[in-house]
């Protein structure tokens, strides 16, 4: 076959890594000009910049007026340890794992917090694990979208509407890309440097009346820092979920959270986000179906994310090498893109099956997309004759 020439065309924003992920089209650092900076976020101005953006974050994915959401500390891994230090123990859980995300949720809840009646379902890379075997009699904990396998639930269907126990959802890739149904789920987490492409540090946290419920009658048996602590007296604290955060937020990544949210609303609100992001992933099929050197590591169209987009490559010079080469291959196509300036940090995640990581998600346009496509094909044709000059 004739190696591919390289690409003329290059993508205009070359930000495909998976987070923190690429701005909005057209972000500059002016849209952080009139950030609330170098005043209290207690302050009455501060209390109101961080209400929007909860209030703004209601408006755009639909969430329940009875819901409460609330800006937490330490990004989406610091809402998901909120939910699970809070919340489990008062029940048996079903943890859900396909991806290292969600093995790492497994760990806590296992190793960190000590549950006994706990029953891990699992799945490689590429699979979910059977949803037909969760218990809801039981709290449920899994990861909507496993940033880290490109493998996503195709919905919510699975999940019962009368259950006894939680449904905790780590959503930090799947909200403002997909479509969430807030009646199957209790506690929903993300964080804004993903879809939106905000900066980092803070989580989001929503809890439904139900997982309120269980705050203010519910006490774990271990001790929880006070970043975790959502109750005093028995009752849930209000202000958490009004904008007064448990501690000092940065008020300049608040204001980017609320650009991103406002940019989400002038293009029409969640489907437009959900819209954008199904149109990527469907640019990368197309391609996939006709490229015979790589494939979804997802293994089933209806569960490949359209956000954390992860591929493999299936090529028999490539299959040929050991685990360790398969790596070090992945990296160096990467590695070239990186240095062509063409695509930055697409390299397949460190626990991850070697192979690539492209995001996909609503700030990422088609158009340089498309345009990143041939160079994938141009820079594996670069490696697999280095590696045929070795062998």
């Amino acid at each position: 076959m004739t190696s591919p020439l390289r690409p003329d065309v290059r993508p205009t924003n070359p930000n495909f890594g998976s987070g923190p992920c690429s701005k909005r089209p057209g972000w500059t650092l002016a849209a952080l000009q009139d950030a609330f900076i170098g005043r209290s976020h207690r302050a009455k101005g501060g209390k109101a910049r961080l209400q929007d953006v909860i209030e703004r974050s209601r408006a755009v994915l639909g969430v329940p007026a009875d819901y409460r959401i609330g800006i937490v500390p330490a990004s989406d891994t610091g809402a998901v340890e909120m939910a699970l230090w809070s919340l489990l123990g008062e029940r048996g859980v079903d943890m859900l794992a396909w991806e290292s995300f969600g093995q790492g949720w497994v760990t806590d809840v296992v190793k960190q917090l000590k549950l006994t009646d706990v029953r891990t379902l699992k799945a490689d890379y590429g699979h979910l694990p059977d949803l037909d075997k969760v218990d809801f009699s039981r709290d449920v904990v899994f990861t909507w979208n496993g940033t880290t396998s490109g493998v996503r639930v195709p919905n919510g269907d699975w999940i019962a509407d009368k259950r006894e126990g939680l449904v905790i959802a780590d959503a930090t890739s799947a909200a403002f890309a997909m479509d969430l149904p807030w009646a199957k789920l209790d506690v929903v987490t993300y964080s804004w440097q993903k879809v939106l492409g905000g900066e980092g540090q803070h989580g989001m946290l929503i809890l439904s009346p139900a997982a309120v419920k269980r705050l203010e009658s519910y006490t774990p048996a271990w001790p929880l820092p006070k970043i975790f602590r959502m109750t005093k007296g028995g009752k849930l604290i209000e202000g958490i979920f009004t904008g007064e955060t448990i501690n000092t937020p940065s008020m300049l990544a608040v204001e980017d959270a609320a650009d991103g949210l406002r940019w989400a609303q002038s293009i029409g609100g969640l489907p437009a986000l959900v819209k954008r992001s199904e149109a990527n992933l469907a640019a990368v099929a197309e391609w996939v179906a006709k490229t015979p050197w790589v494939d979804f590591l997802a293994a089933e169209p209806a569960i490949r994310s359209c956000t954390s987009v992860c591929l493999k490559v299936v090529d028999p010079a490539f299959l040929k090498l050991d685990a360790e080469g398969q790596v070090a291959a992945a990296k160096k196509i990467a590695s070239l893109l990186d240095k062509e300036g063409v695509a930055y940090d697409i390299a397949a995640y460190r626990d991850a099956p070697a192979g690539l990581r492209i995001w996909t998600g609503a700030t990422i346009e088609l158009a340089d997309l498309k345009a990143l496509l041939p160079w994938l094909d141009w820079a594996f044709a670069q490696v697999k004759a280095e590696l045929a000059t070795a062998a």
